[in-house]
């Protein structure tokens, strides 16, 4: 079945579902983590408070939760986790003793998907979940594909914002510096008349996988922002460190040795690049480091190309 088959390639890729059981009764979770021990990653929340929290830090791929809770019922969490942005996707079925038909017009406006009733058969169960963890699988693989580039398979400028930001968020909490590159190859225009539009193709393949070959660490991130322009965004790291990957991809793309016998700077395909470094702070936008990392980029290419430039604060 196409079910089984997306599940089977889910988990080889090492990608097993992630389940979050909410239960004030160890004894049901204990029953539910006997269903799915041997397809899922099983997580378990005694209370509504728990809950949330692992949801935000976890982000699993389904939630099974209790309705009857003390301090905070599953109705209230089911809607916290709908009005959390990193938390809304996230399908939630109801595991419920109960069986009146307000109950589940309830759990459906609050932002269910589903609904199990108690005392549950585990065949029942299996088959429900799987199905919404399919359905979140091939939500989540639709997803990724649109933040992709086409012809590089880095992530896109989408992607790329969505990281920036997130990563801008995290340094600030935690007072640490975030680093941005801006990369453009040299004279690509000029590449692209010479050679032709699939060899201008092909030159961009090469330097993207030369920009994985150099961010190496799997908290910094590589994208293609646009045409011949690429970005590096480099959390928790400091100016040094910056130019460290800096040089690394300089000499990375020299390693290619694409020939450009119509750049002035060389007669291979170079780039030049832009570094921006900044601890983010409440009053600074986002939007700053980047502008910052496009100055240093245009005085990179105003000034030789085939270099790297540090915005001076």
């Amino acid at each position: 079945m196409l079910r089984d088959r997306l599940l089977q390639q889910f988990i080889q890729e090492g990608r097993k579902p992630v389940l979050l059981v909410v239960d004030d009764q160890p004894i049901n979770i204990r029953a539910i983590n006997e269903v799915f021990k041997d397809e899922c990653d099983v997580l378990m929340a005694t209370n509504g408070r728990s809950a949330l929290q692992i949801a935000r830090e976890q982000r699993p791929d389904l939630i099974l939760l209790d309705i009857i809770m003390p301090e905070m019922d599953g109705y209230q969490v089911c809607q916290q986790l709908s009005l959390d942005s990193i938390t809304a996707d996230i399908p939630v079925i109801f595991v419920t003793a109960e069986t009146e038909v307000n109950v589940e017009a309830r759990g459906f406006e609050v932002g269910a998907v589903d609904f199990i009733t108690k005392p549950f058969n585990p065949l029942i169960v299996r088959a429900r979940v799987m199905n919404h963890l399919i359905l979140k699988i091939q939500m989540d693989i639709m997803k990724d594909m649109a933040l992709i580039d086409g012809l590089t398979g880095l992530p896109n400028r989408r992607r790329f914002d969505q990281a920036l930001l997130g990563d801008w968020n995290l340094c600030q909490r935690e007072q640490k510096n975030v680093a941005l590159l801006m990369i453009d190859v040299d004279y690509f225009k000029r590449y692209n008349d010479s050679y032709g539009h699939l060899a201008g193709d092909e030159c961009l393949k090469s330097i993207a996988r030369a920009l994985q070959a150099s961010v190496r660490r799997t908290s910094d991130s590589s994208c293609r922002y646009g045409g011949e322009e690429f970005a590096c965004l480099l959390p928790f790291t400091d100016q040094e460190g910056a130019v460290l990957c800096a040089e690394n991809i300089i000499n990375e793309v020299k390693n290619l040795n694409i020939e450009h016998k119509t750049s002035d700077v060389s007669s291979f395909v170079t780039v030049s690049i832009g570094i921006a470094v900044r601890t983010p702070t409440l009053d600074v936008q986002v939007e700053q480091l980047v502008k910052e990392a496009d100055e240093a980029l245009y005085t990179s290419k105003q000034t030789g190309r085939n270099k790297f430039t540090v915005y001076a604060l």
